[in-house]
């Protein structure tokens, strides 16, 4: 059987020790790269829109400066070329209006149209110019006031339905303001170009103050942003930042950055897996590769549970048994490997040995038991016979010798030694009764255990109920003085043991003959196997076992610290059981 030991068990150790924990951390660390991969290309990619936004928004503001400037020497070049009319002037400058795509002008300070340089085709020249000098308030255009360019609000022509901008900037030597008008989406088409190619996966929104649209990349332009919008807010408070927010069980990275000198902000947002799914997705693949490990190691665990430790688990079932004397539980095949199998052969063999080494014991501890018996019952007689004969004879003196006597302290000595003596008969008789139990020769089994439950109640500070069910038959001399033995025995560890109040004896005939004792005491552990029995200094307990045995009854113990103790004996109803 030693040979055997090593092979299973180094085999389940490799199954559930090493194979199954390798596994397994090897994918936690596959799968948990992957996950701290996306971890970091998210915030990679939320960086990237960071600076890149910033760096959208710096460019925008120093496209904005240029336009400044530009419309800032005109007004200068108007201002000191005194001879010059106005049309000459936009004649002159018109190499630096290219970015005015709505064209310049110059208005009074009165607001009337004084020239203009033709507009691109698709804008009418009086038609937005005209709108323009009629709404200058409104729209915000520079004055006698203002020492720079002032950059006006946004407004759509009501002509071509566009939205446009103006940048003007006022004269003092000639009382005129120079204007330029451009349309803020070609100013961010043009602009944004550079940092946001073609086939970007980016939407990007140009926002006035005002929460107005002003462009966004491949929707019209009209439209509001909603306040919640994520980045709006804190874009609009002068902040720059990133936040990722779900749309349609997507994540995206939205980045914001303001443009300081107008209060517009620029927004981009895009899905941040949509940026590294190829590479991400290659990479997620990588893990795969231990799926046919697992596979194989999950299988090597199945079939190594099924013929292994599930035949192991019923073997050591079927041994727990065997140490209880179920010869035949060993005998029934488990299954599983070969090694296994020569496992079980073997305890069956050493199980045939034991029993035959048990039943031999058994004759012998049978035949210890009978001439204990008839010591017992000689005993009983000889105190009957001869010793409680001679104390009554002892009494009865006494009894004489009280007319003898004349004086009061005589008698009240006899009448102590009167006392002595009758107390010592009654302890004989219970004694013999106990050696020797002549109910249960005369009257039978219940009757005997039921005047051993009262004896045990009146001898003793312990409250012993007995209860009968079914109906009393006789059996055997030998199985009835067993079954009384047992309950003495289990009574009188009882009274010295278990400090109980209450115990009970039960005895039931029916499809078998059942005898039970319980009590209300402390408890003990119960030995796992009768053969810990003597070992644990439970001897009583190894002599009830011993006594069940010789009977063909079964021994049960139930116990536990605080909790009281219960003792069953199940015996088998007898084919024959006439009364010897």
């Amino acid at each position: 059987m030693k040979k055997f030991l090593p092979s299973w068990r180094g085999l389940i150790q490799l199954f559930a020790v090493t194979i199954l924990p390798l596994t397994i951390l090897l994918l936690i660390i596959a799968f948990g790269s992957v996950t701290l991969h996306q971890r970091d290309m998210r915030s990679l990619v939320g960086e990237r829109d960071e600076r890149a936004v910033r760096s959208a928004a710096a460019a925008l503001e120093s496209e904005l400066h240029h336009r400044e400037a530009t419309m800032s020497s005109i007004a200068i070049f108007a201002g000191t070329s005194t001879g010059l009319t106005f049309e000459n002037i936009l004649d002159i400058s018109n190499k630096l209006t290219s970015d005015y795509d709505g064209g310049i002008a110059f208005i009074n300070s009165d607001g009337d149209l004084i020239a203009n340089a033709n507009p691109p085709s698709g804008i009418s020249q009086a038609g937005l110019w005209g709108w323009i000098a009629q709404n200058a308030r409104s729209i915000r255009l520079a004055s006698s006031s203002d020492s720079g360019p002032v950059i006006s609000n946004p407004f759509v022509d009501p002509n071509s339905k566009r939205t446009f901008i103006v940048i003007s900037a006022y004269s003092s030597a000639r009382d005129v303001i120079a204007a330029g008008a451009f349309s803020p989406e070609s100013l961010a088409a043009q602009t944004l170009s550079a940092l946001y190619p073609v086939d970007s996966q980016a939407t990007i929104y140009l926002v006035d103050t005002s929460r107005q649209v002003l462009f966004v990349s491949g929707t019209p332009a009209t439209e509001s942003l909603p306040a919640d919008h994520p980045g709006l807010t804190e874009s609009l408070r002068g902040e720059s930042g990133t936040r990722y927010v779900q749309v349609n069980n997507k994540e995206h990275v939205i980045a914001y950055s303001p443009i300081s000198s107008t209060g517009w902000v620029l927004i981009t947002e895009e899905a941040w897996l949509a940026v590294v799914s190829p590479s991400l997705q290659t990479t997620q693949m990588a893990p795969l590769v231990l799926v046919p490990a697992f596979i194989l190691t999950l299988f090597a665990l199945w079939f190594g549970a099924r013929q292994i430790v599930q035949p192991l688990q019923q073997l050591e079932s079927k041994a727990a048994a065997l140490a209880w004397g179920n010869f035949e539980a060993i005998k029934e095949s488990v299954g599983g490997i070969s090694e296994v199998r020569h496992l079980q052969m073997e305890l069956t063999e050493m199980a045939r040995k034991v029993q035959a080494a048990q039943d031999g014991l058994h004759d012998y501890i049978g035949a210890i038991t009978s001439a204990q018996e008839e010591e017992r019952m000689r005993l009983a007689r000889e105190l009957h016979d001869d010793t409680i004969q001679a104390v009554i004879a002892l009494k009865q003196r006494l009894q004489l010798a009280h007319k003898s006597v004349a004086t009061k302290s005589g008698h009240q000595a006899l009448k102590e030694l009167e006392t002595l003596a009758e107390q010592t008969i009654e302890n004989l008789r219970r004694l013999t009764r106990a050696l020797r139990p002549i109910y249960l020769e005369d009257l039978g089994l219940v009757t005997a255990l039921e005047m051993l439950a009262r004896e045990t109640s009146q001898a003793n500070h312990l409250e012993v109920d007995f209860h009968q069910s079914g109906q009393e038959r006789r059996l055997s001399h030998e199985v009835e003085l067993a079954l009384y033995r047992i309950a003495q025995e289990a009574l009188n560890n009882v009274v010295h043991h278990a400090k109980a109040r209450r115990a009970a004896l039960y005895m039931a005939f029916d499809t078998e003959i059942k005898l039970e004792v319980a009590d209300d005491g402390i408890g003990f552990s119960v030995p796992k196997s009768p053969t810990d029995f003597a070992p644990s200094g439970h001897f009583g307990l190894l002599g009830m076992r011993e006594r069940a045995d010789l009977i063909g009854a079964r021994l049960e113990v139930q116990s536990g610290a605080g909790g009281g103790t219960r003792l069953f004996v199940h015996l088998p109803v007898p084919v024959s059981n006439p009364p010897k």
